[in-house]
Protein backbone atom coordinates (compact mmCIF):
# COMPACT_ATOMS: atom_id res chain seq x y z
CA UNK A 1 0.00 0.00 0.00
CA UNK A 2 0.91 3.68 -0.64
CA UNK A 3 1.98 5.17 2.45
CA UNK A 4 -1.39 7.61 2.53
CA UNK A 5 -3.71 5.00 1.07
CA UNK A 6 -6.51 4.19 4.22
CA UNK A 7 -6.53 0.45 3.04
CA UNK A 8 -3.87 -1.63 4.70
CA UNK A 9 -4.35 -4.97 3.10
CA UNK A 10 -1.88 -8.27 2.60
CA UNK A 11 -5.23 -10.18 2.60
CA UNK A 12 -4.80 -13.68 1.22
CA UNK A 13 -0.60 -14.27 0.82
CA UNK A 14 -0.25 -16.57 2.88
CA UNK A 15 2.51 -15.27 4.73
CA UNK A 16 3.71 -16.90 7.92
CA UNK A 17 4.59 -14.51 10.72
CA UNK A 18 6.13 -15.78 13.44
CA UNK A 19 8.38 -12.90 14.74
CA UNK A 20 8.56 -9.24 14.96
CA UNK A 21 11.58 -9.36 12.52
CA UNK A 22 9.14 -10.83 10.11
CA UNK A 23 6.42 -8.50 10.16
CA UNK A 24 8.22 -5.30 10.60
CA UNK A 25 9.06 -5.20 6.79
CA UNK A 26 4.82 -5.22 6.41
CA UNK A 27 4.17 -2.64 8.65
CA UNK A 28 7.34 0.00 7.59
CA UNK A 29 6.46 2.80 6.20
CA UNK A 30 2.47 2.48 6.99
CA UNK A 31 1.57 5.48 8.71
CA UNK A 32 -1.04 3.81 11.31
CA UNK A 33 -2.60 6.97 11.88
CA UNK A 34 -4.27 7.43 8.90
CA UNK A 35 -5.29 3.65 7.82
CA UNK A 36 -9.22 3.35 7.89
CA UNK A 37 -9.56 -0.33 7.24
CA UNK A 38 -6.73 -3.33 7.83
CA UNK A 39 -6.88 -7.09 6.36
CA UNK A 40 -4.56 -9.01 7.45
CA UNK A 41 -6.73 -12.82 6.28
CA UNK A 42 -5.30 -15.73 4.91
CA UNK A 43 -1.84 -15.38 6.82
CA UNK A 44 -0.46 -16.74 9.69
CA UNK A 45 0.65 -14.43 12.65
CA UNK A 46 2.46 -15.99 15.79
CA UNK A 47 2.47 -14.45 19.08
CA UNK A 48 5.74 -12.42 18.88
CA UNK A 49 4.49 -10.85 15.58
CA UNK A 50 1.05 -10.25 16.79
CA UNK A 51 2.82 -8.05 19.67
CA UNK A 52 4.21 -6.13 16.90
CA UNK A 53 0.93 -5.96 15.01
CA UNK A 54 -1.08 -4.12 18.55
CA UNK A 55 1.67 -1.79 18.84
CA UNK A 56 0.64 -0.73 15.85
CA UNK A 57 -2.72 -0.88 15.96
CA UNK A 58 -2.29 0.60 19.41
CA UNK A 59 -1.50 3.81 16.79
CA UNK A 60 -4.51 4.06 14.95
CA UNK A 61 -6.66 6.47 15.15
CA UNK A 62 -8.90 6.25 12.32
CA UNK A 63 -9.26 2.80 12.28
CA UNK A 64 -13.19 1.53 10.88
CA UNK A 65 -12.75 -1.90 9.94
CA UNK A 66 -10.21 -4.69 11.35
CA UNK A 67 -10.14 -7.65 9.48
CA UNK A 68 -8.36 -10.50 11.09
CA UNK A 69 -10.34 -13.69 9.88
CA UNK A 70 -8.20 -16.78 8.97
CA UNK A 71 -5.20 -15.49 10.71
CA UNK A 72 -4.03 -18.85 13.16
CA UNK A 73 -3.69 -21.20 10.34
CA UNK A 74 -1.49 -23.63 11.56
CA UNK A 75 -0.90 -22.21 15.49
CA UNK A 76 -0.82 -24.00 18.16
CA UNK A 77 -3.29 -23.95 20.61
CA UNK A 78 -1.30 -22.16 23.59
CA UNK A 79 -0.30 -19.54 21.20
CA UNK A 80 -4.07 -18.24 20.05
CA UNK A 81 -4.96 -16.87 22.99
CA UNK A 82 -1.92 -14.94 23.91
CA UNK A 83 -1.79 -13.66 19.68
CA UNK A 84 -5.62 -12.92 20.15
CA UNK A 85 -4.90 -11.35 23.40
CA UNK A 86 -2.50 -9.17 22.22
CA UNK A 87 -5.05 -7.95 18.76
CA UNK A 88 -8.40 -7.62 20.78
CA UNK A 89 -6.41 -5.49 23.75
CA UNK A 90 -5.35 -2.78 21.32
CA UNK A 91 -8.65 -2.08 20.10
CA UNK A 92 -10.58 -1.52 23.29
CA UNK A 93 -10.03 1.87 23.27
CA UNK A 94 -10.82 2.60 19.23
CA UNK A 95 -13.64 4.44 19.24
CA UNK A 96 -14.46 5.02 15.33
CA UNK A 97 -14.22 0.81 14.91
CA UNK A 98 -17.04 -0.13 13.30
CA UNK A 99 -16.20 -3.48 12.28
CA UNK A 100 -14.67 -6.53 13.69
CA UNK A 101 -13.99 -9.85 11.76
CA UNK A 102 -12.57 -13.07 13.76
CA UNK A 103 -14.25 -15.59 11.59
CA UNK A 104 -12.48 -18.52 10.23
CA UNK A 105 -9.87 -18.66 13.35
CA UNK A 106 -10.40 -22.53 14.90
CA UNK A 107 -10.31 -20.83 18.40
CA UNK A 108 -12.78 -22.40 19.85
CA UNK A 109 -14.35 -22.58 23.27
CA UNK A 110 -11.32 -22.86 25.31
CA UNK A 111 -9.77 -19.79 23.66
CA UNK A 112 -12.37 -17.67 23.50
CA UNK A 113 -11.91 -15.21 26.91
CA UNK A 114 -9.55 -13.39 25.45
CA UNK A 115 -11.86 -11.50 23.02
CA UNK A 116 -14.23 -10.82 25.84
CA UNK A 117 -12.73 -8.05 27.31
CA UNK A 118 -12.78 -5.78 23.70
CA UNK A 119 -16.77 -7.43 23.43
CA UNK A 120 -17.30 -5.64 26.41
CA UNK A 121 -15.52 -2.57 26.81
CA UNK A 122 -15.39 -1.18 22.80
CA UNK A 123 -19.30 -0.19 22.62
CA UNK A 124 -18.65 1.74 19.21
CA UNK A 125 -18.39 -1.01 17.13
CA UNK A 126 -21.06 -2.06 15.33
CA UNK A 127 -20.86 -5.07 13.58
CA UNK A 128 -19.19 -8.21 14.61
CA UNK A 129 -18.53 -11.51 12.00
CA UNK A 130 -17.61 -14.17 14.25
CA UNK A 131 -18.26 -17.38 11.43
CA UNK A 132 -16.77 -20.34 11.42
CA UNK A 133 -14.95 -20.21 14.96
CA UNK A 134 -15.64 -23.90 16.59
CA UNK A 135 -17.50 -22.12 19.30
CA UNK A 136 -19.41 -24.93 20.68
CA UNK A 137 -21.85 -24.31 23.62
CA UNK A 138 -19.52 -23.45 26.27
CA UNK A 139 -18.05 -20.46 24.18
CA UNK A 140 -21.03 -19.46 22.26
CA UNK A 141 -22.51 -18.66 25.96
CA UNK A 142 -19.07 -16.87 26.61
CA UNK A 143 -19.33 -14.29 23.72
CA UNK A 144 -23.14 -13.91 24.51
CA UNK A 145 -23.06 -13.04 28.13
CA UNK A 146 -19.76 -10.75 26.82
CA UNK A 147 -22.34 -8.97 24.48
CA UNK A 148 -24.71 -8.75 26.96
CA UNK A 149 -22.48 -7.08 30.00
CA UNK A 150 -21.88 -4.55 27.17
CA UNK A 151 -25.62 -3.63 27.32
CA UNK A 152 -25.84 -3.38 30.23
CA UNK A 153 -22.99 -1.13 30.85
CA UNK A 154 -23.61 1.21 27.99
CA UNK A 155 -27.25 1.66 29.97
CA UNK A 156 -25.60 2.32 33.03
CA UNK A 157 -23.85 5.00 31.19
CA UNK A 158 -27.52 6.24 29.57
CA UNK A 159 -26.64 4.75 26.16
CA UNK A 160 -27.90 3.04 23.41
CA UNK A 161 -26.49 -0.10 21.61
CA UNK A 162 -24.27 0.68 18.73
CA UNK A 163 -24.34 -3.05 17.77
CA UNK A 164 -26.25 -3.34 14.47
CA UNK A 165 -24.24 -6.82 12.87
CA UNK A 166 -24.09 -9.82 13.96
CA UNK A 167 -22.71 -12.75 12.33
CA UNK A 168 -22.06 -16.42 14.35
CA UNK A 169 -22.96 -18.97 11.84
CA UNK A 170 -21.19 -22.43 11.87
CA UNK A 171 -20.13 -22.16 15.46
CA UNK A 172 -21.71 -25.60 16.54
CA UNK A 173 -23.72 -23.29 19.40
CA UNK A 174 -26.75 -25.74 20.23
CA UNK A 175 -29.16 -25.53 22.67
CA UNK A 176 -26.84 -24.90 25.63
CA UNK A 177 -26.27 -21.54 24.41
CA UNK A 178 -29.39 -20.40 22.94
CA UNK A 179 -30.73 -18.47 26.11
CA UNK A 180 -27.54 -16.67 26.85
CA UNK A 181 -27.75 -15.40 22.70
CA UNK A 182 -31.71 -14.35 23.54
CA UNK A 183 -30.58 -12.67 26.53
CA UNK A 184 -28.11 -10.69 24.44
CA UNK A 185 -30.09 -9.80 21.69
CA UNK A 186 -32.84 -8.60 23.84
CA UNK A 187 -30.27 -6.08 25.44
CA UNK A 188 -29.53 -5.21 21.61
CA UNK A 189 -32.68 -3.89 20.97
CA UNK A 190 -30.89 -2.40 17.82
CA UNK A 191 -29.80 -5.18 15.54
CA UNK A 192 -30.57 -5.14 12.34
CA UNK A 193 -29.06 -8.06 10.82
CA UNK A 194 -28.62 -11.45 12.67
CA UNK A 195 -27.10 -14.23 10.78
CA UNK A 196 -26.50 -17.55 12.77
CA UNK A 197 -26.68 -20.52 10.26
CA UNK A 198 -25.58 -24.25 10.77
CA UNK A 199 -25.39 -23.77 15.10
CA UNK A 200 -27.25 -27.36 15.20
CA UNK A 201 -29.66 -25.44 17.39
CA UNK A 202 -32.80 -27.94 18.52
CA UNK A 203 -36.58 -26.70 18.53
CA UNK A 204 -35.83 -26.12 22.05
CA UNK A 205 -33.05 -23.82 22.08
CA UNK A 206 -34.83 -22.14 18.75
CA UNK A 207 -37.79 -21.39 20.56
CA UNK A 208 -35.62 -19.26 23.47
CA UNK A 209 -33.48 -17.22 20.72
CA UNK A 210 -36.38 -15.67 18.55
CA UNK A 211 -38.14 -14.99 21.68
CA UNK A 212 -35.03 -12.66 21.96
CA UNK A 213 -34.46 -12.05 18.47
CA UNK A 214 -38.12 -10.36 18.62
CA UNK A 215 -37.03 -7.47 21.13
CA UNK A 216 -34.98 -6.51 18.04
CA UNK A 217 -37.96 -4.48 16.61
CA UNK A 218 -35.76 -2.86 13.62
CA UNK A 219 -34.78 -6.75 12.53
CA UNK A 220 -34.06 -6.34 8.33
CA UNK A 221 -31.93 -9.93 8.12
CA UNK A 222 -32.13 -12.95 9.48
CA UNK A 223 -30.51 -16.30 8.55
CA UNK A 224 -31.48 -18.97 10.92
CA UNK A 225 -30.81 -21.89 7.98
CA UNK A 226 -29.60 -25.27 9.14
CA UNK A 227 -31.22 -24.70 12.60
CA UNK A 228 -33.65 -27.52 13.80
CA UNK A 229 -37.53 -25.78 14.59
CA UNK A 230 -39.90 -29.09 14.82
CA UNK A 231 -43.20 -28.22 15.86
CA UNK A 232 -42.41 -25.83 18.64
CA UNK A 233 -40.00 -23.66 16.85
CA UNK A 234 -42.29 -23.12 14.17
CA UNK A 235 -44.77 -22.29 16.03
CA UNK A 236 -42.91 -19.82 18.45
CA UNK A 237 -41.24 -18.08 15.41
CA UNK A 238 -44.89 -17.58 13.88
CA UNK A 239 -45.78 -15.69 17.08
CA UNK A 240 -43.06 -13.18 17.31
CA UNK A 241 -42.63 -12.61 13.22
CA UNK A 242 -44.96 -9.46 13.20
CA UNK A 243 -42.35 -7.48 15.92
CA UNK A 244 -39.89 -7.64 12.57
CA UNK A 245 -42.07 -5.12 10.34
CA UNK A 246 -38.39 -3.56 8.73
CA UNK A 247 -37.39 -7.47 7.42
CA UNK A 248 -36.60 -8.02 4.13
CA UNK A 249 -34.60 -11.08 3.98
CA UNK A 250 -35.62 -14.01 5.82
CA UNK A 251 -33.86 -17.47 5.69
CA UNK A 252 -35.24 -20.93 7.14
CA UNK A 253 -34.03 -23.17 4.37
CA UNK A 254 -33.20 -26.90 6.70
CA UNK A 255 -35.30 -26.01 9.58
CA UNK A 256 -37.86 -28.74 9.39
CA UNK A 257 -40.25 -25.90 9.33
CA UNK A 258 -43.31 -29.57 8.98
CA UNK A 259 -43.90 -32.40 8.66
CA UNK A 260 -43.67 -34.07 5.53
CA UNK A 261 -46.63 -32.18 3.76
CA UNK A 262 -48.24 -30.42 7.08
CA UNK A 263 -48.61 -26.37 6.77
CA UNK A 264 -46.23 -24.47 8.72
CA UNK A 265 -47.44 -21.96 10.92
CA UNK A 266 -44.55 -19.54 9.62
CA UNK A 267 -46.02 -20.37 6.63
CA UNK A 268 -48.99 -19.04 7.64
CA UNK A 269 -48.26 -16.36 9.46
CA UNK A 270 -46.43 -14.53 6.12
CA UNK A 271 -49.33 -15.34 4.17
CA UNK A 272 -51.44 -13.58 6.19
CA UNK A 273 -49.03 -10.25 6.46
CA UNK A 274 -46.87 -10.56 9.03
CA UNK A 275 -43.87 -8.51 7.14
CA UNK A 276 -44.94 -6.83 4.61
CA UNK A 277 -41.03 -5.54 3.49
CA UNK A 278 -40.51 -9.02 2.59
CA UNK A 279 -38.31 -9.21 -0.24
CA UNK A 280 -36.27 -12.50 -0.09
CA UNK A 281 -37.66 -15.49 1.58
CA UNK A 282 -35.62 -18.89 1.22
CA UNK A 283 -37.53 -21.58 2.25
CA UNK A 284 -35.70 -24.51 1.01
CA UNK A 285 -35.68 -28.47 2.10
CA UNK A 286 -38.67 -27.76 4.54
CA UNK A 287 -41.07 -30.54 3.89
CA UNK A 288 -43.48 -28.13 2.03
CA UNK A 289 -45.57 -29.84 -0.53
CA UNK A 290 -48.65 -28.32 -2.92
CA UNK A 291 -51.16 -26.92 -0.18
CA UNK A 292 -48.22 -24.40 0.69
CA UNK A 293 -47.10 -23.55 -2.56
CA UNK A 294 -50.73 -22.53 -3.34
CA UNK A 295 -50.90 -20.37 -0.11
CA UNK A 296 -47.82 -18.38 -0.88
CA UNK A 297 -49.28 -18.15 -4.92
CA UNK A 298 -52.71 -16.81 -3.39
CA UNK A 299 -50.57 -14.09 -0.80
CA UNK A 300 -47.82 -13.17 -3.50
CA UNK A 301 -49.91 -10.34 -5.13
CA UNK A 302 -51.28 -9.24 -1.81
CA UNK A 303 -49.57 -9.61 1.72
CA UNK A 304 -46.56 -10.85 0.00
CA UNK A 305 -46.40 -8.19 -2.48
CA UNK A 306 -42.76 -6.80 -2.95
CA UNK A 307 -41.10 -9.85 -2.56
CA UNK A 308 -38.46 -10.78 -5.39
CA UNK A 309 -36.66 -13.71 -4.51
CA UNK A 310 -38.09 -17.02 -3.17
CA UNK A 311 -36.13 -20.39 -2.76
CA UNK A 312 -37.76 -23.60 -2.46
CA UNK A 313 -35.63 -26.30 -3.69
CA UNK A 314 -35.37 -29.74 -2.40
CA UNK A 315 -39.14 -29.62 -1.26
CA UNK A 316 -41.99 -31.66 -2.99
CA UNK A 317 -42.32 -30.52 -6.71
CA UNK A 318 -44.24 -31.00 -9.01
CA UNK A 319 -43.35 -29.80 -12.39
CA UNK A 320 -47.23 -29.20 -13.38
CA UNK A 321 -47.64 -27.41 -9.74
CA UNK A 322 -50.17 -24.62 -10.74
CA UNK A 323 -49.75 -22.10 -7.34
CA UNK A 324 -45.70 -22.55 -8.92
CA UNK A 325 -46.56 -21.62 -12.05
CA UNK A 326 -48.35 -18.48 -10.75
CA UNK A 327 -45.78 -17.79 -8.31
CA UNK A 328 -43.04 -17.96 -11.14
CA UNK A 329 -45.17 -15.45 -13.25
CA UNK A 330 -45.78 -13.22 -10.83
CA UNK A 331 -41.90 -12.64 -9.41
CA UNK A 332 -40.50 -12.86 -13.17
CA UNK A 333 -43.22 -9.82 -13.70
CA UNK A 334 -41.73 -7.84 -11.01
CA UNK A 335 -38.15 -8.59 -11.73
CA UNK A 336 -37.40 -11.23 -9.16
CA UNK A 337 -37.32 -15.15 -9.60
CA UNK A 338 -38.83 -18.14 -8.23
CA UNK A 339 -35.86 -21.01 -7.47
CA UNK A 340 -36.82 -24.44 -7.56
CA UNK A 341 -33.94 -26.19 -8.86
CA UNK A 342 -31.05 -26.82 -7.07
CA UNK A 343 -28.26 -24.58 -8.55
CA UNK A 344 -25.71 -27.15 -8.60
CA UNK A 345 -27.78 -30.03 -9.68
CA UNK A 346 -28.83 -26.99 -12.89
CA UNK A 347 -24.68 -26.91 -13.23
CA UNK A 348 -24.64 -31.05 -13.47
CA UNK A 349 -27.48 -31.21 -15.79
CA UNK A 350 -26.43 -28.21 -18.04
CA UNK A 351 -22.38 -30.29 -17.87
CA UNK A 352 -24.22 -33.54 -18.70
CA UNK A 353 -25.95 -31.59 -21.70
CA UNK A 354 -22.64 -30.06 -22.77
CA UNK A 355 -21.11 -34.00 -22.51
CA UNK A 356 -23.79 -35.34 -24.61
CA UNK A 357 -24.08 -32.53 -26.94
CA UNK A 358 -20.08 -32.75 -27.62
CA UNK A 359 -20.65 -37.42 -28.15
CA UNK A 360 -23.58 -36.47 -30.61
CA UNK A 361 -20.84 -33.78 -32.85
CA UNK A 362 -18.55 -36.60 -32.57
CA UNK A 363 -20.26 -39.44 -33.73
CA UNK A 364 -21.47 -36.96 -36.79
CA UNK A 365 -18.27 -36.18 -37.39
CA UNK A 366 -17.18 -39.69 -37.70
CA UNK A 367 -20.19 -40.36 -40.29
CA UNK A 368 -19.28 -37.82 -42.18
CA UNK A 369 -15.65 -39.39 -42.58
CA UNK A 370 -16.85 -42.34 -42.75
CA UNK A 371 -19.02 -41.49 -46.10
CA UNK A 372 -16.37 -39.45 -47.48
CA UNK A 373 -14.34 -42.38 -47.13
CA UNK A 374 -16.47 -44.72 -48.74
CA UNK A 375 -17.14 -42.05 -51.58
CA UNK A 376 -13.31 -42.12 -52.32
CA UNK A 377 -13.53 -46.00 -52.01
CA UNK A 378 -16.60 -46.17 -54.93
CA UNK A 379 -14.46 -43.51 -57.30
CA UNK A 380 -11.70 -45.27 -57.06
CA UNK A 381 -13.44 -48.42 -57.65
CA UNK A 382 -15.14 -46.69 -60.82
CA UNK A 383 -11.62 -45.59 -62.42
CA UNK A 384 -10.15 -49.47 -62.23
CA UNK A 385 -12.98 -50.74 -63.69
CA UNK A 386 -12.61 -48.23 -66.66
CA UNK A 387 -8.83 -49.35 -67.21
Amino acid sequence: MTKDSKIFSIEGRGLKLDTKADIAPILEGVDPEVIEEIHFGGNTIGVEASLALAEFLGKTKALKIADFADIFTGRLIDEIPQALSAICDALKDKTTLIEINLSDNAFGGRSVDPIVPFLTHNRSFQILKLNNNGLGPAGGAVIANALTESAHLSKKEGKTSNLRTVICGRNRLEDGSAGAWAAAFKEHGGLREIRMPQNGIRPDGISALVRGIAECKELEYLDLQDNTFGELGSKTAATVLEQWQSLHTLNLSDCVLAEEGALSPVVEKLVAGSNPKLQALLLQNNNFETETFSLLAQSVESALAVLKRLELQWNEVDDDDEGLALLARVLKERGGKLIIDDEEEKRRRKRRRKRRRKRRRKRRRKRRRKRRRNRRRKKRRKKSKKF
